[in-house]
């Protein structure tokens, strides 16, 4: 039942981290662009929004990295 559970958590934070990493900008798009904020991130460094989504990004990788670990030690 653990193992299943795990399994969906894997399954779900990968495609989660999908998500966020292409919501990420590159050299020239991303969430700032597409909300308008191309200005003031330039200006600013970057947006609220961009780093609200570093940090998603990153709890999401150590989920995803704990739950791939809590895997390997129940196979």
């Amino acid at each position: 039942m653990l193992t299943i559970i795990l399994v969906i958590l894997e399954v779900a934070s990968s495609l989660g981290l999908i998500l966020l990493i292409l919501l990420h900008s590159g050299k020239g798009g991303g969430l700032s662009d597409m909300l308008g904020g191309s200005v003031g991130a330039t200006a600013a460094g970057s947006t609220v929004a961009e780093r609200n989504l570093d940090r998603m990004t990153v709890l999401l990788a150590a989920v995803f990295i704990l739950s791939a670990v809590a895997l390997s030690l129940r196979v």
